[in-house]
């Protein structure tokens, strides 16, 4: 049993709900426990009476009465093995004391899942160095995507990152090799995307009723009519966005079976899917200056640029200023 303890809101905390900093700085406290102590007014904040709820503000005194702490052993903290550890540390792009930028490979998850035991999630204890805290995800990319995924490495900096992507102050660049060639040399895909179920799990389909969905997009070069290299900005975050957006303009990503079924291959070149998140410009999280991370080509894709004879260089500027 513990005794009556003080603790005062960390700037990094600020805004935070109540129950999740007890989560994080009073571990041992069970939750059905702390949701009693909040019933009966036996916590505290800055000597109030307060909620699960109540977000908390940098400097404020929370008041953590004697307490009977849960099991610890319960959840043993994951380890990341070695190898693991230093495969995603070599991924680092870009590291400050705010974020860390990884170049995420394809085939890697993002999260795990029910058939998904190795994924991104899982080794983010490898990149906390000498924080005090564990990095935190505030975006997504699909399994088979490769390219910049962002990471914050405070509170503070998840809840402005998490902020600036849902009020869409960060330009996304992603490049793309898609079967065939679109009419227009540029433009904008609008669509509604809704989910669908299917034999191959949940997809996203065009059609009426969905949440709507917008991506600019400029072809950088072509070979003939067998492929096209495609640079894709979206404007919002739909679950798969850009790979219905591609079959809308007629041309499937290169190893998009979902989407494209069998004419999302073309002979010679790897089976894996050709989508990349190329580029990533925001505001820093700081509150000044600029975040401009740049992810090379997976292998895969290097190889399939070099079978087209494709240039890099040639992608400079697709959107120009924004």
């Amino acid at each position: 049993m513990s005794g009556v303890q003080t603790k005062t809101v960390a700037d990094g905390d600020d805004g935070v709900r109540l129950d999740r900093w007890f989560k994080q700085h009073v571990p041992d406290l069970p939750f059905g426990r702390l949701q009693k102590l909040l019933r009966t007014g036996q916590v505290r904040v800055d000597g109030k009476r307060a909620k699960a709820d109540t977000r908390v503000e940098a400097g404020a005194e929370i008041r953590i009465p004697p307490y009977q702490a849960g099991d610890k052993t319960a959840k043993p903290k994951h380890r990341v093995n070695d190898k693991d550890a230093e495969m995603i540390r070599s991924l680092i792009l870009y590291q400050d004391d705010w974020v860390i930028a990884i170049n995420k490979p394809p085939g890697l998850a993002v999260q795990g899942g029910s058939r998904t035991a190795r994924h991104i999630d899982g080794m983010l204890d490898a990149l906390q160095f000498k924080a005090p805290e564990r990095p935190r995800l505030v975006h997504r990319l699909d399994k088979d995507t490769s390219g910049v995924l962002l990471l914050a490495r405070t509170r503070k900096a998840a809840q402005v990152l998490t902020k600036a992507f849902a009020s869409k102050d960060i330009r996304k660049i992603y490049w793309a090799l898609a079967v065939g060639n679109p009419e227009m040399d540029e433009g904008e895909i609008s669509s509604l995307l809704s989910k669908q179920g299917g034999a191959k799990g949940e997809r996203m389909e065009s059609g009426d009723g969905g949440q709507k969905a917008v991506t600019d997009f400029v072809r950088v070069d072509h070979a003939g009519t067998r492929a096209s290299w495609l640079a894709l900005m979206p404007r919002t975050g739909r679950t798969h966005q850009l790979r219905v957006h591609c079959i809308n303009l007629g041309t499937p990503i290169v190893g998009d079976g979902k989407y494209g079924g069998p004419e999302a291959y073309i002979e010679g070149l790897s089976k894996d899917m050709h989508l990349h998140a190329r580029q990533l410009v925001m505001p820093h999280p700081r509150g000044s200056g600029t975040l401009d991370i740049t992810a090379p080509l997976p292998d895969h894709m290097q190889k399939s640029w070099s079978f087209f004879e494709f240039d890099e260089r040639d992608a400079l500027d697709m959107f120009g200023d924004e």
